[in-house]
Formats: structure tokens, sequence, C-alpha cells
């Protein structure tokens, strides 16, 4: 898969050293699900035991299908929902209390035109964050909103600081939700989804955007997307998310290059690529798991074309595979006994040259 990444130095861990700016240790959210009296609670196991950390200055892309997570993650990092176990670190120590974290961490949702309020214009906007955390100045209120505006490159300041959501553009209207996130000095960016609701043709302008806001101002930028063509474009490190879980990480070239784990293969085959000759062939079938019942051992293996007996009986744990990558697979395990390592059938065998599993 070819893709041009941004030109711009990156260190050979992704993100550099030092202590994170956060970071998540095992964290864990299950949804309960309402169900008929008498009747067994059952919850949906939305994340697990996930792990991650976010330096200064780098940006992490977490990557994976619809209803594998990500976006429960992102809440979860920006404390808008409670984990049902796991912790959230600031700066190594407990996360401060709701109105001290908002003021170091923001998130950006995915739909710019439901997270803006419809009756207000942009000024009201950028506005109220100055003036909840204390940071608005009466005789240059006008002048900080002017300069939120000129972050995002949206000038004039005061031609779009007197627009009304319905009158941006979709791309507008994101760099609006993202000047409202910067407003009030944040150390980390949360992005979910901050592309998907945009037309082609102007997402680039706003992960160009996201990638100067990690230049000039040391942003710590989690990304979330499900486009890995994206996530090589913009990130330093990618993590891949399935069901709930992480199964891969790694400097962003080096994930796609060389993927380690069969679904972060299949991410990559799905993937348009203008370079590629001939028809994808995807390797794998099936859709992803109930959560509400999921698979015992490794979640991917029901659809994994390589699983083997050991996959349906136990969780892999994570094994470096390169300097900096690691894959949550059996594949790379050593040991294996020949019981634990033959194949679960002909329905997982490998997919034929050219072939495609539906």
């Amino acid at each position: 898969m070819t893709i041009i990444p941004l030109d711009r130095a990156r260190a050979a861990d992704g993100a550099g050293g030092g202590q994170p700016v956060l970071e998540a240790r095992g964290l864990t959210k299950h949804f309960p699900v309402h169900s008929q009296r008498g009747a067994r609670r059952a919850v949906v196991h939305a994340v697990e035991d996930v792990s991650l950390a976010l330096p200064q200055a780098g940006i992490t892309a977490v990557v994976g299908e619809s209803g594998s997570g990500k976006s429960t993650l992102a809440r979860l990092l920006a404390r808008l929902i409670k984990p049902t176990a796991g912790s959230v670190l600031l700066d190594g120590a407990a996360a401060p209390g709701r109105q001290r974290y908002a003021r170091q961490v923001q998130l950006v949702l995915q739909d710019p035109y439901s997270s803006l309020n419809p009756v207000h214009d942009v000024r009201y906007h950028l506005a109220r964050p100055l003036r909840v955390h204390g940071l608005a100045s009466s005789g240059s209120l006008d002048t900080q909103i002017a300069e939120l505006l000129g972050r995002v490159a949206l000038t004039p300041a005061e031609v779009f600081a007197a627009k009304y959501p319905h009158e941006l553009s979709g791309g507008q209207r994101q760099r609006v939700a993202i000047a409202r996130a910067l407003a009030v000095r944040p150390r980390v960016l949360l992005a979910d989804e901050p592309v998907s609701m945009l037309d082609v043709s102007i997402r680039l302008g706003v992960l160009n955007l996201l990638a100067d806001l990690r230049e000039r101002e040391g942003l710590a930028i989690l990304y979330v997307t499900h486009d890995i063509a994206s996530a090589r474009y913009l990130a330093d490190v990618i993590t891949v998310m399935y069901a709930g879980q992480l199964i891969e990480s790694g400097p962003a070239a080096q994930v796609t290059d060389e993927p380690a784990h069969p679904y972060t293969k299949l991410l990559l085959s799905a993937a348009p690529d203008p370079d590629r000759t001939q028809t994808a062939s995807l390797r794998g079938r099936g859709a992803p798991p109930n959560l509400i019942r999921p698979p015992g051992g490794c979640r991917f293996h029901p659809r994994c074309p390589f699983a083997m007996a050991v996959c349906a009986d136990e969780r892999p744990e994570p094994i470096e595979v390169a300097p900096g990558q690691s894959s949550a697979c059996w594949l790379h395990a050593t040991g294996l006994t020949a019981a634990q390592s033959r194949p679960l059938g002909p329905a997982h065998g490998p997919v034929g040259p050219g072939e495609e599993k539906r």
C-alpha cells in the first residue's frame, strides 16, 4: 500500500521519550443491557483492558471498524463516562477534578453540526469556554476569539465570528469545533473521527490542521478513525482495535508496511489504494462478534483465516514482533504444542490467490 506520509521528522518510537501526558491503564467499560425482569443481567463488553499512552507533541491513531470500541475509549479518556475498571492518569498521577481535567484534555466530536448549537453564532461558541474557565477578559475577548479563529485558519475573523453553524461548510464547522477545544489551552486533544463526516476534498485540510497544532503547540493528540490510510498519513503511532481490545501497536509506517496481525492485514486489504494493480484479496469472513457474548480466546478467531485451536481457548498476550511493534496473536507465539497449533478447520483456511471472502 503506497501512502505518502507528512513531510516531517518522526522519532523512531513514534513519539519521543519521557513521561506521557495522558495514560490509560487497563481501561474496561461494560454497558448494562436492559432485559426482562428475572432475566440474568447482561452487559456489552465495549472496551476490555486497554492500555495506551499519549506523549507530548505526538499523534497516536486508534484504528478499527465500527463497533470496535474506539469512540468509547475516547469518551473514557475525556471522562465523559466512568470506566468499569482501570484508571486514567494525567502526568502520571490520578486525574484531577472534572473542570481542571477539562482544561487539560479536550474532545472534538465526529459531527460538527451536531456538536454546535444552531441558535448561537461562532462568537458565542468560542466565548463560552473562555468564560466558564475564567480565561475571558472583557476588554480583549474579541481579540481572543480572533486569535482562536486565526489558529484554525478561519479568516477574516470578524466575518466568521458572526456566522451561524448552518452558514458554514462542514470543514469550517469542524475548524470551529477545534477552535472551541483550543480555547481552554489544553495539552491533549482527543479527535473522534474528525474528518469522517466531511467531503473527501476537504479532509486533508483538517488533517493538516491537526498536524500543525501538534508541531506549533506541542499537543498530544489521539486520532480515532476507521481509515487506516489517513492514520498512516497523520499519526506517529497506530494502535489497532478489534471488538473492544487492542490487538496491534507500533510506529505508523511499520504497522502499515509490515502488519503482524491478520486483522490489520484485512484492514489494509480493504483500504483503497490507487497503486494496487489487482483486485484486493480479503482474507477473512463474517462480521464483528456480538459483544454481549464475545467469543472466548482471541476475539478475532471466528473470522481469522489462520485460526488455530489455541485461538479459541486462550486470549493471546501482546508479543513484540519488531522494535516498537507488538501484536496480540498466537501466530507469533513460540512453544505451541501440535494440538494447540492445528488449524480449526476448512472454514478457517486461507483464501486462494485473487479470491475474495464474502
